[in-house]
Formats: C-alpha cells, sequence, structure tokens
C-alpha cells in the first residue's frame, strides 16, 4: 500500500530516497516555509507498531514508562521504552483506536523492537505487528491549521494530544509552540485528503517536519541513540513521557531513583550550530566542552535549519553548560530557548 502512496507522491513532484520524501524539489523554500507558513509532510518514515488482544494494555503497562490504561482514544502521550539499567531502546508517540493501541517510533527500529517485544510477551493474549505501510500518515503545521482542518473536518483536536476519530480519518494534535496535527488516514481517501491539503499547506520533506520537531523539543531514539540516555536526560519527564505512580516497568528502579533520589546532571537543550550542510551533525555525534576533547553529551536530533547551519537537541552535562561553552566538531552550540520547562531535581 505504500508503494502507492509514495507512487502518488512522486506524481505530486516528491523526491522519494529509500522509501523517505526528502523533499518536494526545493528544500531551503520548503524550510522557509515551515518556520513561518504552513506545511503538510508525510510521515511514513515513521514506523508504526500495533498491539492488540485481551492483556495489550496490562502486557505494555509492564513495558512503557507512561500509563497505558490512559489511553482511551481521546488522548495520545509520548512514552518510553527502557531495557533493565533504565535506558531507552525506544521512544513511543502512544495512542489508543477502537481496540489496539498504536506505538510509533523511528523507522529504523520496527524490526528490533517488534521482535523484542514480541519475546516478551509469552502467554499473554497479545499480539504485536507492524502497520508501517498500512495506514498513511500526514503532519501539517502552522499558525491557523487548526481554522484550516475546520474546513475538511467536522471535529478538529483542540489541546495538545487530543485525538479527534472520524469515519475516514483520525486527528492527533501534536505539542510544541507551532499548531500542529498528525492526521492518519486509509489508502482510499490518502490521496483525495492530501490534494485538498494542498490548497492551503505545501508540501515539504522530512527534514523540514524534523526542525519543527526539534523546534518544538521532541526527541526521538535512533539506532545510533539506542541505550544512551535515561529518560530525563532527553526531557521525557517534562513531556509528560513518564508516569511515577503507575507501578512496575523495565528499567523502572533506574528512572525512579534518578527522580526521587537523584539529581537529573544531563539534560537535552534546543541549540543551533553555523556549519556547512557538506558537514551535517548526526544523532549520536560527541559534544565537548569547548577547546577539549572532553565529551560532555551528544547529538540527539538535528535538521537544516531556515537561517542555515542546523538546529538540534543536544543532550548535554548541567555543569559543562554552567562552566562555558560547548562545541560540536569545534562549531559552538548557541543555546536556544525550550518550548517547555525543565523540572527543577
Amino acid at each position: 500500500m505504500m508503494t502507492q502512496w509514495h507512487e502518488f507522491l512522486a506524481t505530486q513532484g516528491a523526491v522519494i530516497d529509500n522509501g523517505i520524501v526528502t523533499n518536494f524539489g526545493n528544500p531551503q523554500a520548503e524550510l522557509q516555509t515551515a518556520a513561518g507558513g504552513h506545511i503538510m509532510a508525510d510521515l511514513s518514515h515513521l514506523g508504526l507498531l500495533q498491539v492488540a488482544g485481551d492483556d495489550a494494555v496490562t502486557f505494555l503497562q509492564g513495558q512503557l514508562t507512561n500509563d497505558v490504561k490512559q489511553l482511551d482514544g481521546s488522548t495520545s502521550h509520548y512514552a518510553g521504552y527502557c531495557n533493565p539499567k533504565g535506558r531507552l531502546l525506544a521512544l513511543f508517540l502512544a495512542f489508543a483506536h477502537q481496540d489496539h493501541i498504536h506505538l510509533q517510533l523511528d523507522g529504523a527500529l520496527v524490526e528490533p523492537i517488534l521482535k523484542r517485544l514480541k519475546m516478551y510477551v509469552m502467554r499473554s493474549k497479545v499480539v504485536v505487528t507492524d502497520v508501517t505501510q498500512d495506514i498513511v500518515r500526514i503532519g501539517v503545521a502552522g499558525a491557523n491549521s487548526e481554522t484550516i482542518l475546520k474546513q475538511l473536518f467536522s471535529t478538529v483536536p483542540q489541546q495538545p494530544h487530543q485525538i479527534s476519530t472520524l469515519e475516514q480519518a483520525t486527528l492527533i494534535r501534536l505539542p510544541g509552540p507551532l499548531a500542529r496535527f498528525e492526521i492518519l488516514t486509509n489508502s482510499e481517501y490518502a490521496a483525495g485528503l492530501w490534494q485538498q491539503l494542498n490548497v492551503h499547506f505545501a508540501p515539504a520533506g522530512k527534514n523540514s517536519w524534523d526542525y519543527l520537531e526539534i523546534h518544538a523539543g521532541i526527541p526521538e531514539i535512533v539506532p545510533d541513540t539506542q541505550e544512551a540516555f535515561v529518560p530525563q536526560m532527553i526531557n521525557l519527564d517534562a513531556l509528560g513521557g513518564i508516569n511515577f505512580k503507575k507501578g512496575c516497568y523495565t528499567g523502572q528502579e533506574i528512572v525512579a531513583r534518578t527522580h526521587y533520589l537523584g539529581k537529573v546532571k544531563r539534560r537535552t537543550q534546543l541549540a543551533h550550530i553555523s556549519a556547512s550542510e557538506m558537514t551535517a551533525p548526526k544523532a549520536g555525534d560527541a559534544i565537548h566542552a569547548a577547546g577539549t576533547q572532553d565529551a560532555v553529551g551528544q547529538i540527539v536530533r538535528s535538521a537544516a535549519a531556515a537561517e542555515g547551519g542546523f538546529d538540534v537537541l543536544a543532550e548535554v552535562r548541567l555543569d559543562s553548560l554552567e562552566a562555558g561553552s560547548v562545541d560540536w566538531q569545534g562549531s559552538s552550540l548557541v543555546i536556544l530557548g525550550l518550548p517547555y520547562s525543565l523540572a527543577s531535581e
């Protein structure tokens, strides 16, 4: 099904590389529009798992950092999936739909995470499947996107993480300072919907959507950063992605100890790096104290910035920030303000 969808997007000008819509012919113009206008983006680079069965909620409750019981079909939330040492294996946008739960994550992690979850199902009445290819997902963003969507849908979510389920589509309002929505629909409806949206939203590739995610302070876990972070290091607590009252889950002891007994010494910051496009920062790249070889953090997420260079989410030791500047490959990180506050512990 996704092949058919991508074939349609190609007729709309999409440049597709290894299954990822990278741009629609003018990446820089798309970035400029993302920064100050209205865009829409294909989100099929994100994986989507479906967890169904009588024991699905109980099973996931013992696996994830957030309270799965809160997913009643009207709301979504972020949730971490940790190893026994409390290090993140994946980060999900989790939500319920009808009689199952969806877990959206970095597309490159679908196969290993699917395999790991199935390994722990054992005798539970749970079926975990990869539905990435079965559901078309479109992201839209812009200051007036809510008003625009009301022209196309009878109900549009008003608050971050709120969900509206309609006959032909499901809408999730995403968090962040800019109004953003994810639309999930079927292949029969997707092409017509894209063309309706195209009247108001300019098509844009993955980098433009990543740019907006970074400015919303939303981290991601990719293969190069698996098991690198305790959830608080990527601000998952500030994003409402950890429930400290839900009970046990894999890695819970470490996560709870960090919250109740310790002090979070490393946090993820929003920053700008002036660098040429030939040397793009990548997730997992080391951050150093300026003028030294002392690694004090790493890149969590990166995207080309509208004004040139790159905007990143970078996990950094707080004492290093207090002591002076930090850099990536000799280029200083200019720290910008996150759109949410970090808990003081």
